[in-house]
């Protein structure tokens, strides 16, 4: 069965980095686009940013670019969120996503806490 779970999240102070993962495991991870949802404390979910099944292109929000960046390997399914200059507007729960045989399949999340 499709799974997705993520790792790399935890507690950071305003200006710090992180670099989020996501291993997927159940599909051929290699033919699907990847993306990154997160969700703030009685807010709605968000997308952050997809890529495409080979890297080859790459999508933000508009609240993620310049200090977003998503890649993925694919020799260890794998696709990660790395993101910099943190702010305490980051506080949420990050999600990795796949699309595929008309559903949405989610990990549990990691939860990206921005304090100091």
């Amino acid at each position: 069965q499709v799974q997705l779970v993520e790792s790399g999240g935890g507690l950071v102070q305003p200006g710090g980095s992180l670099r989020l993962s996501c291993a997927a495991s159940g599909f051929t991870f290699s033919s699907y686009a990847m993306s990154w949802y997160r969700q703030a404390l009685g807010k709605e979910r968000e997308l952050v940013a997809t890529i495409g099944k080979t890297g080859g292109w790459t999508n933000y929000a508009d609240s993620a670019k310049g200090r977003f960046t998503i890649s993925r390997d694919n020799s260890i399914n794998t696709v990660y969120l790395q993101i910099n200059s943190l702010k305490p507007e980051d506080t949420a729960v990050y999600y990795c996503n796949v699309g595929l045989r008309g559903m949405d399949f989610w990990g549990k999340g990691t939860l990206v806490t921005v304090s100091s």
